[in-house]
């Protein structure tokens, strides 16, 4: 079942239902690609066409910030809970190494890309991974790149890239790699290879994930969380008044 979440059609699922999905998709090798968003994802993609496009061409939408979340019940549709990025990646990595799927690692640095092979292989053991590519990639390697993907052989895919570069690659190169699960995880890849903190669960539960960002890198990102969060939540007194029409492919599909 979706939820109409100012504009976006949000899966209203949990977390074991995801992996219960994936575990079919797996079995069957149909595709089923996994986007998500937060605050600033739905103040961005208002006016970024080829990142809406590519979030309406996600199999699974999900609510990966907290606030999301909130706005959902706020607007009286209402999903289950948060399913964060970086908590799905690492219950299909476990997934993943239990019975025997390979991986394949898209995103970050050189440096942090080796640094997180070698600290997934040692938390997950048995895990398989197909194929790793930084993510510093002209649009121009980007053929190249898929096509490595889709020789890897890999059974998951898994996107360490900020958005939109990871919505866009997906977008358009999602149906040709012969992945069954893709997922963008965003900056997960830096957190699980140790560069950086993820906010304590108290600051996840009171929807502060993002001020502990903010708190680590302020020159770089008080400001732009500011400026979203404010204009999220105006989008969100503006639904309660008229509510907002679902958004279209600019395809027409």
């Amino acid at each position: 079942m979706k939820r109409l979440v100012l504009g976006m059609p949000i899966d209203a699922l949990t977390t074991d239902d995801v992996l219960d999905r994936c575990r079919a998709s797996l079995r069957s090798r149909e595709r089923i690609l996994i986007g998500v968003v937060n605050a600033a994802k739905m103040v961005k993609l208002r006016h970024d066409e080829h990142l809406r496009d590519s979030l309406l061409d996600c199999d699974v939408l999900l609510a990966d910030g907290q606030s999301v979340v909130w706005a959902s019940r706020l607007l009286r549709r209402p999903v289950p809970e948060r399913v964060a990025g970086i908590d799905l990646f690492e219950r299909l990595l476990e997934l993943a190494a239990l019975d025997g799927w390979s991986v394949y690692l898209l995103g970050a640095t050189p440096d942090v890309l080796a640094t997180l092979q070698e600290r997934v292989s040692e938390r997950f053991v048995g895990l398989k991974i197909a194929g790793a590519h930084d993510g510093y990639f002209a649009d121009a390697e980007s053929g190249p790149v898929a096509t490595g993907i889709r020789d890897s052989g890999a059974d998951m895919l898994f996107l360490g890239m900020t958005s939109p570069k990871k919505e866009v690659f997906l977008g358009d190169f999602g149906p040709t790699l012969g992945v069954p699960v893709l997922h963008g995880v965003g900056g997960s890849f830096d957190i699980l290879a140790g560069i950086t903190k993820r906010a304590p669960q108290r600051w996840q539960r009171l929807g502060l994930e993002w001020l502990y960002r903010v708190r680590q890198e302020p020159g770089r990102l008080w400001r732009r969380y500011l400026t979203t969060n404010v204009t999220f939540i105006a989008l969100v007194a503006r639904e309660l008044v008229r509510r907002q029409p679902p958004y279209r492919h600019s395809s027409g599909g």
